[in-house]
């Protein structure tokens, strides 16, 4: 019987590219973003390869509408087995004392409620079925401190932490939960960021050992390796991929 993933943020960058892997291992999709228009696109990508997709639009910010993206998943296909914890914004890149509350109640909001929101619903529904497998978005900004994203550095911290942890609670349960750290990637969010702070990138690229962003599809591949793979003995694990940016820090 084919396996169910639920993806956040799965109408664009990492989560799109994510959702295409996955369906070519076999895996249907309900797809979570806050954009129709992104959304419905995936939807339509992950047919293409023959697989079921549904779309279900969300803020995560909003519990609720947490619990009602598990609930139509649950509803259209029956379980969850693997949940990619991906949805999450960047924020404007100026310096903190320069950042709107505003900003920081957004940026806190999708990114680390939302994640933790997800995380309290899917699992609750695995740990019924007998376990899971959770991949949540970090970042290189959760792993070292990094100037202007000082709120997005605090909720990508939170979200290594939140995987850790769960890890040493519900391991013993047939849970896996694990995170990736991406350094820059050639993601929409990510060149927008960089549109608006261009210098910023010339900075990130330079530190990068290999000279280059990540790619989406290079990312996917390791979320599709953590989720689906029979290395089940990976657990509560932040895996970096950033072509050795971080490494040098």
């Amino acid at each position: 019987m084919a396996k169910t993933a639920i993806i956040t943020g799965g109408g664009s960058g990492l989560g799109q590219s994510a959702a295409v892997r996955l369906a070519e291992e076999g895996v249907n999709i309900a797809v979570v973003d806050i954009s129709e228009k992104g959304g419905n696109e995936t939807v339509e990508m992950v047919k293409q390869l023959g697989r079921d997709a549904i779309f279900i639009k969300a803020d995560v910010a909003k519990a609720e509408e947490v619990k009602n993206y598990v609930e139509k998943t649950v509803e259209h296909f029956g379980t969850i087995d693997y949940f990619f914890n991906n949805a999450g914004i960047s924020g404007s890149g100026k310096l903190f004392l320069d950042t709107e509350i505003s900003e920081i109640e957004s940026i806190v909001g999708i990114n680390l409620l939302g994640a933790l929101y997800g995380m309290r619903y899917v699992a609750e529904v695995m740990m019924k079925n007998g376990g899971g497998s959770i991949v949540n978005t970090a970042s290189s900004a959760g792993v070292i401190g990094q100037g202007s994203v000082v709120t997005y550095s605090a909720t990508k911290h939170g979200i290594v932490g939140m995987t850790k942890s769960l890890v040493a609670e519900y391991a013993k349960d047939g849970l896996r939960v694990n995170s990736i750290a991406p350094g820059p990637t050639e993601t929409p969010m990510v060149e927008a960021f960089y549109r608006d702070n261009p210098e910023m990138k010339e900075n990130a690229t330079s530190g990068i050992p290999q000279k280059r962003l990540g790619t989406p599809e290079e990312v996917a591949e390791l979320v599709t390796f953590l989720l689906t793979s029979k290395a089940t003995y990976i657990n509560g694990e932040v895996i970096r991929i950033d072509g050795g940016f971080t490494n040098t820090k």
